[in-house]
């Protein structure tokens, strides 16, 4: 997925291109090897979507972004990035974006400390924004660590409910998604009406950009996802299509002999397969294209006809190339 032609807004494209030496300026601090350390995931590039979906909220592509505009992207690309380092040290991952993630090349001490850094930059930009954004990046951060210790309780468990995994995702992913689009809002300025619309818009594109990926984590290749199919599986992330998988009466009880403990690689393949023969993942594309609807309910209230379509075209692209089951 290219957002940017999904998009379909070239001033917004120009803007993130403005945006990516802010971000790095941003986490410089002098030292050459804290400087290595915190622009290590930055220069290996991304798709930047939570900028994206801040300066689009804030701008609708119909003007050159303030400066304001930019560093609420950076905000949060910083927490994002933060993020990143401390999950790569808990799941022991050596790639991240095609390069050694942090933590292989430099240590999970190091990896930890730069995630910190990362994150006390992200807040004092947000401060310097005023106190909303730095009152909604405090509840975000408070709400993506909810949303992971979410996830390591229920990790292994295959009693783990859709419940536990909504909790999870929304405040993984969902949430800072949310929180970009309301970021753009309020660096803009825009009225009540539309920063709560916006904000429930990132809100669903955060939960379908979730269930996506989980769907592609039973259902792609190897090589299509860099790295092996059934991951989750293995390291014990039960997600929406295999929670399903759990319930078939045909291979449910098979699937859960399977799982409750790490995975060697042909019990993952195994209970890949497996899942993937239930209507699990049909099912989690239905629960996906709930959160679509609810994202045009919420678009309709967006006055721009060009945002408003550019963010329903944006959300689309998420499921279009999803397997058929």
């Amino acid at each position: 997925m290219n957002p940017h032609e999904r998009l379909g807004l070239p001033q917004v494209e120009a803007d993130l291109a403005r945006l990516e030496t802010l971000l790095a300026e941003s986490v410089v601090y002098g030292d050459a090897y804290l400087d290595s350390v915190t622009t290590h995931l930055i220069y290996a590039g991304g798709k930047r979507l939570r900028p994206l979906l801040a300066v689009a909220s804030a701008t609708s592509g119909q003007r050159e972004a303030t400066r304001e505009d930019l560093l609420g992207g950076v905000s949060l690309e910083l927490m994002h990035l933060a993020s990143l380092y401390h999950d790569d040290v808990m799941d022991e991952a050596e790639v991240r974006r095609n390069v050694d993630s942090v933590n292989a090349r430099y240590g999970n001490l190091i990896a930890i400390v730069a995630g910190d850094y990362l994150m006390a930059r992200s807040a004092g930009i947000a401060a310097d924004l005023g106190t909303d954004v730095a009152g909604l990046m405090a509840r975000t951060l408070a709400r993506l660590t909810r949303g992971q210790v979410s996830e390591v309780r229920t990790a292994f468990s295959v009693e783990r409910t859709e419940e536990d995994y909504f909790e999870a995702i929304g405040g993984k992913t969902a949430y800072l998604m949310s929180a970009s689009c309301r970021v753009g809002a309020i660096t803009a300025g825009l009225p009540s009406e539309q920063l709560e619309a916006l904000t429930e818009y990132g809100r669903c594109f955060g939960m379908v950009y979730q269930l996506r990926d989980d769907i592609l984590d039973v259902t792609a290749t190897d090589n299509q996802l860099g790295k092996p199919a059934g991951q989750d599986l293995a390291e014990g992330i039960y997600n929406l299509p295999t929670l399903y998988a759990l319930r078939d009466a045909t291979v449910g009880d098979e699937l859960r002999s399977l799982l409750g403990a790490a995975l060697n690689d042909a019990d993952r393949e195994r209970a890949r397969k497996l899942v993937v023969a239930t209507d699990g993942v049909a099912q989690t594309i239905l629960a996906a294209q709930h959160f679509l609807a609810e994202a045009d309910a919420a678009l309709s209230v967006v006055p721009e006809a060009a945002l408003r379509e550019g963010f329903s075209s944006l959300i689309r692209s998420l499921l279009e190339d999803l397997p058929v089951y």
